[in-house]
Formats: C-alpha cells, structure tokens, sequence
C-alpha cells in the first residue's frame, strides 16, 4: 500500500480558491488510480474527483464540476486538487485515496481504494 498525506486545507471566502495536495509515499505510484473525497459535519463522505493512472482520464462530481481540477505528477508522487469559486457548501474534511484494481481506470466508489490519507480541513465562509 501507499501512505497519503494530505495538505492545503484552510480557511477562505466564498468565492475563493485553495490548492489540495496529496503527498505519497512508496514505490509505483503511477500504479494507482487517485480520487478525492469529502466529509462534512453529520453527513457521509462523498465522492469530489478522481484521475487515472497516467493523469488523462479525470471524472468529477457534478457538484464541483467546472471549478475544482485534479492533476497529478507521478515523478513527484503528488495529485493536486485546484478549488475554484469555493462555495460554503464546499466545507468539509478533504481526504485523498489511492486505489490499486487493475480492472479500472479510476473510481468514483470508496471501496474501490485501498489507502486513504488523514484529511485535511476546508472552510468556507460566506
């Protein structure tokens, strides 16, 4: 497995932008399909985006679609999540997730990933 370690999270306006990285450490990172997720107060954690192995295949939630971007460095090891126009909504504890099944190109789902990181905190103020 990969160890994950997650950074960037903060507080910031509406309207405003912050940059999530996501550190991993181990070999073959460009083995592992990477996704975000988010979890905010009372509510499951949800599905925000995920890129394929090689960084040209990325999905999105449609609720972040359009603002946020994922990308990812494999000679770094690091997949980067942009936050554009952040609305409140967008509050939440932000973890990233590594996922190894060589039957997908990525997912959407958090049982198809193996390794997850610690989360890092997004606030948003109105």
């Amino acid at each position: 497995q990969v160890q994950l370690v997650e950074s960037g999270g903060g507080l910031v306006q509406a309207g405003g932008s912050l940059r999530l990285s996501c550190a991993a450490s181990g070999r073959a990172f460009g083995r592992y399909y990477m996704g975000w997720f988010r979890q905010a107060p009372g509510k499951e954690r949800d599905f925000v985006a995920a890129i394929g192995r090689s960084g040209d295949t990325t999905y999105y939630a449609d609720s972040v679609k359009d603002r946020f971007a994922i990308s990812r460095d494999n000679d770094k090891n690091t997949v980067v999540l942009q936050m554009n126009s952040l609305k409140p909504e967008d509050t939440a504890v932000y973890y990233c997730a590594a996922g190894a099944d060589y039957t997908l190109r990525y997912a959407t789902n958090q049982a198809d990933y193996g390794s997850w990181g610690q989360g890092t905190q997004v606030t948003v103020s109105s």
